[in-house]
């Protein structure tokens, strides 16, 4: 009918395939359950999360760990730096020793 209002398009759901190891789609399967949802949904619920905390923290130029991520970090800025021979070469030569 001319003039009536158009019903809302629902968006279209868009296949994506995703080839695993046995030991990560054990694991997605075990969590699935946990939640009591399946494989799909879960792998959804959890990714489209993930990726839509790291497209922001982009956008807001931050850098956003998990707990893991910031102990690794911090560990690796303990650590003594592993100069390379160019390194070693240049600190030689700055203090006059080559």
């Amino acid at each position: 009918m001319p003039g009536s209002p158009k019903a809302p398009r629902k968006p279209t759901a868009s296949p994506l395939m995703v080839r695993l190891d046995e030991e990560s789609k054990t694991l997605l399967v075990q969590a699935a359950r946990l939640r009591r949802i399946s494989v799909s949904d879960y792998v959804r619920t959890v990714t489209v999360a993930q990726a839509r905390c790291e497209v922001e923290s982009a956008r807001d130029r931050r850098i956003a760990l998990s707990p893991e991520e910031q102990l690794r970090f911090w560990r690796a800025l303990q650590a003594p730096p592993k100069l390379t021979p160019a390194q070693k070469r240049l600190g030689a030569l700055m203090r006059g020793e080559a």
